[in-house]
């Protein structure tokens, strides 16, 4: 071959090469409208957001002291036929305090999922923020509903085993504190694990867990349950735990259909 017949190997100058050869990025996996931040920033506004979570939460509860007492009457109910003592002076105040503090806590929880929101929104990709909506609602509508299942069912169920119990033997007279005591950590706790769901929702849209690795391990699951159901519920007796160690294994079981509806 003679010099003139040499192939030119050279690259054409006005081809842009950045980029060449990388796979196009999606659209979903990028920051949309990201902003630089420095660590003081971050800390001054997690300072900002926890400030104004603090002032619902202050607001909520106060709101709740000033009707304190429909409250009271209605967290009474499950416990019909039960006459309440106050055992010591002052007792009922600071029953008062312990029931407007959780219901505050309820009331100001819209806001206070709020502020988190917006603090983590800047770092979130648009695939992520996808989920805000679907996540945020279901986790609050599943709160709510395991709050009624305890207020309506397990409180009932409990109770009625204790005072079945001691019939006959004892007298129902129960201090105002414990009573109170026992049913808000039950309605709470329960609201807390109804969010089983909503964990392996997240697990599964962000690719840490699929849909399969959690059928398979379904003999963990029911142990786990039940055992479960056995911590967060203050009563020992056999009926609660069963109650709602059932209402926890069919939750993680809607939640490996939601995964395998999202396609994970």
């Amino acid at each position: 071959m003679t010099p003139s017949q040499e192939v030119d190997t050279s690259i054409p100058s006005d081809i842009d090469l950045e980029g060449y050869g990388k796979p196009e990025k999606d659209p979903l996996d990028e920051l949309p409208g990201e902003i630089e931040m420095s660590l003081f920033d971050h800390l001054e506004e997690l300072r900002r957001r926890i400030f104004y979570a603090l002032i619902a939460v202050v607001l909520g509860v106060i709101g709740c002291f000033i009707i304190v007492k429909p409250i009271v009457q209605l967290l009474e109910v499950p416990a019909q036929g039960v006459k309440f003592l106050q055992l010591a002076p002052g007792e009922y105040f600071f029953v008062s305090l312990k029931v407007a503090g959780y219901s505050g806590l309820v009331v100001s929880s819209p806001f206070i999922l709020y502020q988190i929101i917006q603090f983590v929104l800047p770092g979130l990709t648009r695939r992520e923020r996808r989920l805000l909506g679907p996540v945020v609602l279901g986790s609050t509508i599943l709160f709510a509903v395991g709050i009624v299942f305890a207020y309506l069912l397990l409180v009932p169920a409990a109770l009625k085993f204790f005072i079945n119990y001691g019939e006959g033997v004892v007298e129902q007279l129960w201090s105002i504190d414990k009573y109170f005591e026992f049913v808000l950590v039950l309605l709470f706790s329960t609201g807390l694990a109804f969010q089983i769901p909503i964990i392996q929702l997240l697990l599964g849209a962000l690719g840490i867990v699929s849909a399969e690795i959690m059928l398979s391990g379904w003999r963990y699951i029911i142990v786990g349950s039940v055992v479960l159901g056995a911590i967060i519920t203050p009563s020992t007796d056999p009926l609660t735990q069963s109650l709602l160690a059932g209402a926890v294994l069919g939750l993680y079981f809607c939640g490996i259909g939601l995964v395998k509806l999202i396609g994970k």
